[in-house]
């Protein structure tokens, strides 16, 4: 019998609504509304159409899916904070929030057999609410600034580097991934029922350094607004929680004094081009750089109104001096699980599709791993017996 709820996940996770579906099969969205709530079950034709738009097999809409063998309740909408310059649309959310349900439930589906190090993300928090609840007369910079310091040397940062900063973040415990997740989003973050941390980023092409500072903002979130409902606050209050988020990113990524003493030798403040060695030092961008110094009091309200209009005059705004230079990471944990599976002969490729009734382009969508990963394992699956494997026995 043909399931409905599978195709209201899979819909809502590839951000469809259920006109929109019934344009791509060009039929009702009446129609979409009968199959989602069992009313009718769909024809061969209509069904081979949705394996195309969805990238699963038939068996999908006929078995239970990841979601309702997993516990889809253990990630909450509520709990999503975006790095964004607006408060998102509804079925945006809905459609960021469907993913992760799917990708929590994967991920549980295969690392029974993962021991992961200690989550030291998990154990911060602990000590962070502590730390707020026995300090509630401290003024909230100072807090984060606390907070930041502290995480600089939880995470082993080394003193005067942000190098590796992503993988040390993976390591601590949190899942990051790649995906593509619109214009108006740089990345987004939660933290799920059962504790676990994840950080999304977008795959809209960035810097390194741009890329650090969305790493440490999300941080900022995931330390600091734990429980907090991001979707029930109006934009003055979601402003207010951005702007937490960014005074952590700054100070964990630009620690005070260290910055201080950096920036006592540039004797042209006003000109971005005199911070370039900070920003292969740190591995943060310009900007970031000019408006840490304005908070500091290292230059002034003119001197940054002068450095940003050299930015525009310079080109600097879309892209800064090293930016082609410093290698951008990518996130690795997910693909190492995948990797050590695979490789281990507990999953294969086409098992692991034909478990989830899925496709490779699934996967990749899902996972935010190029498919020429799974491509490469899936070619080892193919070897047949040929001659090669034969040899004259000599008697």
């Amino acid at each position: 019998m043909f399931i409905g709820k599978n195709l209201t996940h899979i819909r809502m996770m590839n951000g469809l609504s259920r006109a929109d579906l019934a344009n791509k099969l060009g039929i009702t969205e009446q129609a979409v509304w009968q199959y989602e709530n069992g009313y009718i079950s769909p024809k061969l034709e209509i069904i081979n159409k949705l394996k195309s738009i969805f990238h699963v097999k038939s068996l999908y809409f006929y078995r239970d899916d990841l979601l309702t063998e997993g516990n889809p309740e253990n990630i909450r909408i509520q709990h999503i904070a975006y790095r964004s310059e607006t408060i998102n649309s509804v079925s945006k959310t809905q459609c960021e929030l469907m993913h992760m349900k799917f990708l929590d439930s994967f991920i549980k589906k295969i690392e029974s057999k993962i021991n992961y190090p200690k989550n030291l993300l998990l154990q911060m928090r602990s000590d962070i609410i502590q730390y707020v609840n026995k300090h509630q007369n401290i003024d909230r910079e100072q807090q984060i600034k606390h907070i930041a310091q502290l995480a600089r040397e939880r995470i082993g940062l080394q003193h005067g580097s942000n190098k590796n900063l992503l993988f040390l973040l993976e390591k601590a415990g949190a899942f990051i991934l790649e995906k593509e997740i619109g214009q108006t989003i740089d990345a987004y973050s939660l933290w799920t029922d059962d504790n676990r941390p994840y950080i999304i980023l977008g795959t809209i092409k960035k810097s390194a350094a741009r890329r650090n500072f969305d790493l440490a903002h999300e941080l900022g979130h995931l330390l600091l607004h734990y429980k907090v409902e991001f979707n029930m606050h109006d934009r003055k209050t979601y402003r207010a929680y951005e702007d937490e988020a960014n005074i952590f990113a700054s100070e964990f990524l630009l620690p005070e004094e260290a910055f201080k003493e950096d920036c006592r030798n540039i004797t042209k403040l006003s000109n971005p081009d005199s911070y370039i060695d900070l920003k292969q030092k740190w591995e943060v961008s310009l900007q970031a750089i000019a408006i840490r110094a304005k908070n500091l009091g290292i230059i002034t309200y003119q001197q940054l109104r002068y450095f940003y209009m050299s930015i525009n005059r310079k080109g600097y705004k879309k892209i800064e001096p090293l930016d082609d230079e410093l290698p951008i990471y990518r996130p690795m944990k997910i693909r190492s699980i995948l990797q050590l599976l695979f490789e281990e002969g507990i999953y294969s490729v086409s098992g692991l599709m034909d478990i989830l009734k899925v496709d490779k382009h699934f996967l990749t969508t899902l996972t935010g791993i190029e498919q020429s990963f799974f491509d490469k394992y899936l070619k080892n699956e193919r070897k047949v017996f040929t001659v090669k494997e034969l040899e004259i026995h000599k008697s």
